[in-house]
């Protein structure tokens, strides 16, 4: 093979491993690296008070592939409970560098018990209750999105 093409190819091989080893990140969906594989939801983000306050309340029915992403301009400790809120969910909280701080698992529907991270979060994500179980989703796994800005560089989505 002539000298430029071998070049050429090189750098071809080069670009499409960086792409396929690059995080996906599109603003409306969220990937959790859980075990050996990856689970992906599209996701509504709640990133101002009023969709925070609003969450998924007076919602009959979830998706099994969709969540609600709260997203807070600085880490800080979040609490959370279930007044007007239909169905069961797991509130998986997450760190600033994409890591699932904590995860209550179930919180019943209406309830105003409070689950709360254990420390401080940048985000946390509300999916059907049991589905991070049954998954394999859990304390530690790494969450991709743009909302993470401290996120090890191989899973940190480019500014």
């Amino acid at each position: 093979m002539p000298r430029p093409l071998t070049a050429v190819l090189a750098v071809f091989a080069t670009l499409t491993a960086a792409a396929a080893a690059a995080p996906a990140c599109d603003p409306e969906r969220i990937e959790i690296l859980a075990g050996p594989g990856s689970r992906s939801f599209a996701i509504e983000i709640a990133d101002d008070p009023e969709e925070q306050v609003r969450g998924l309340m007076f919602r009959p029915a979830l998706a099994a592939d969709a969540g609600m992403l709260f997203v807070y301009a600085t880490p800080r400790r979040a609490n959370f409970w279930m007044r007007n809120t239909m169905i069961a969910l797991d509130l998986i909280f997450i760190d600033d560098s994409g890591r699932i701080e904590s995860i209550a698992e179930r919180a019943d529907p209406y309830s105003e018990r409070v689950s709360s991270s254990e420390g401080e979060v940048r985000a946390v994500l509300e999916i059907n209750g049991g589905l991070a179980r049954a998954l394999g989703i859990g304390r530690g796994d790494q969450v991709i999105h743009p909302a993470f800005r401290e996120a090890p560089d191989e899973v940190r989505c480019p500014d």
